[in-house]
């Protein structure tokens, strides 16, 4: 009979874990990122509308 101890299975547990974690990591990396471009898109127009405005 094959002995299955808790050790072993808590072991066997830790590549999913960090697999979930891993992906959890990248969809939070990737909304952050999509922050970051609507940020600078902002950014940019704000300066680009204040150049029109100082050059007239």
């Amino acid at each position: 009979m094959l002995k299955f101890s808790i050790f072993e299975f808590i072991v066997s547990l830790f590549p999913f874990v960090f697999f979930a974690l891993g992906i959890y990591g990248f969809v939070l990396f990737v909304k952050l990122c999509n922050r970051g471009i609507k940020a600078f898109d902002i950014y940019i127009a704000e300066k680009t509308n204040n150049d029109m405005k100082d050059k007239r």
